[in-house]
């Protein structure tokens, strides 16, 4: 039977070359769609259930004073407490855009064990106050190397921050975002206190570590109490709703980059629906052929669903193949946006199993015709 199914695969070559090909460029784009839309959740996925982070209430935009610290930290339960600020400031032009925070270093980056740095390099980055800190990819992006001065202009905090990069850390896992950027909080805060001094001692939010993930609801709820009915109120989340917030805000895009791999299964579909169906018209006199010989329902049947399944076997595997060198064609500057992007074993396993479902669903109703078809109108196809 695999002789015969292989023998009718390759009987007209110029169809199936263009069948498998098509397939291959419909299942690549389905793992592309697939991928950024993993890239967009990334973040989600990493995060730490032992981290909180503490905002203010009203909305990210407003600040919280550095006040709260101690008493935050006095929690029961609490760890270790850090800060930061969104640092809004240009490099170069508004083109060269990257993630920029003024951090309280280093407890900061003391909750984030997936950034691995340098032990000297850690070292000399806390005892400068003009140190930074850079991602590996984002330093290769600009060519960076330890002891380079980076100049930011700021936005939001007017000024000209002069920086000295003293650390270049790497991911622990492949998924890690190495393309953040990371600078003293104090550093910021002197110059606020020279030039806008009502900005001055206020953070972004607070970054909780929390001794276990269990207790996680119970200091979020003792951290929102403390500041309740105040001037400045807090919503205190875990790491993986803050940043699923983020994601929450581009879910128009979302849904419409899942539509599109809806409509590429679709594709899929039709195009090996088609040939299926050119093929088992054609082949319609040799079925009856087959059932004057004695072959039955499921013979038929197999032969069908063998050449659908291996023309779509073929191209997705193809397709998957090719998903790994065309993600490398992207620009580098997507990668800020999408720290995450590569093809996951899970993507793999979405498209071989998408391919092999449409491969059953295209021969179903070519195999159906075929079993129902009778002999003597069959045998009128022959010649």
């Amino acid at each position: 039977m695999f002789r015969l199914i292989w023998r009718n695969t390759l009987r007209h070559p110029l169809r199936a070359g263009l069948t498998v090909l098509g397939l291959a460029v419909a299942v690549l784009a389905f793992c592309i769609l697939r991928t950024v839309v993993a890239a967009w959740y990334s973040g989600v996925e990493l995060s730490s259930p032992l981290r909180l982070v503490t905002r203010n209430a009203v909305s990210l935009l407003f600040p919280l004073p550095l006040s709260y610290l101690p008493k935050i930290q006095a929690v029961p339960g609490v760890v270790r407490v850090g800060y930061a600020y969104w640092f809004e400031g240009i490099y170069l032009d508004k083109r060269h855009f990257f993630p920029q925070f003024a951090t309280s270093l280093p407890s900061y980056l003391d909750m984030y064990p997936e950034f691995l740095f340098s032990p000297d390099q850690k070292l000399a980055l806390i005892r400068d106050r003009r140190g930074c800190a850079a991602g590996r990819k984002l330093a290769a992006r600009f060519g960076w190397r330890v002891g380079d001065t980076i100049v930011l202009k700021g936005t939001f905090f007017q000024g000209e921050y002069r920086l000295v990069l003293r650390a270049i850390y790497r991911g622990r896992d492949t998924n890690t975002d190495e393309t953040q950027f990371f600078f003293h909080w104090d550093y910021l805060n002197e110059t606020l206190k020279k030039t806008a001094p009502q900005m001055a001692d206020q953070v972004g939010w607070y970054l909780v570590q929390v001794e276990r993930p269990e207790l996680a609801p119970q200091v979020s709820r003792e951290i929102d109490a403390l500041f309740k009915n105040s001037l400045a109120e807090t919503l205190t989340e875990t790491e993986a709703a803050f940043n699923l917030g983020f994601v929450e805000m581009t879910s128009a895009i979302l849904l419409a980059i899942q539509v599109v791999t809806w409509l590429v299964i679709g594709v899929i579909l039709l195009v090996l629906a088609n040939t299926m169906a050119m093929n088992a018209r054609e082949r319609l006199g040799e079925f009856g052929v087959l059932k004057t010989l004695g072959f039955r329902h499921f013979h038929l049947v197999s032969l069908i669903s063998g050449e659908s399944l291996l023309l779509a076997l073929t191209g997705g595997v193809l397709g998957l193949v090719l998903s790994f060198p065309a993600l490398k064609l992207f620009p580098k500057s997507v990668e800020q946006y999408f720290p995450g992007l590569q093809v996951t074993q899970e993507t793999l396993v979405w498209g071989l199993a998408t391919a092999l479902m449409v491969g059953v669903l295209a021969a179903a109703v070519p195999a159906w015709r075929a079993t129902r078809v009778g002999i003597a109108e069959a045998l009128r196809r022959v010649g």
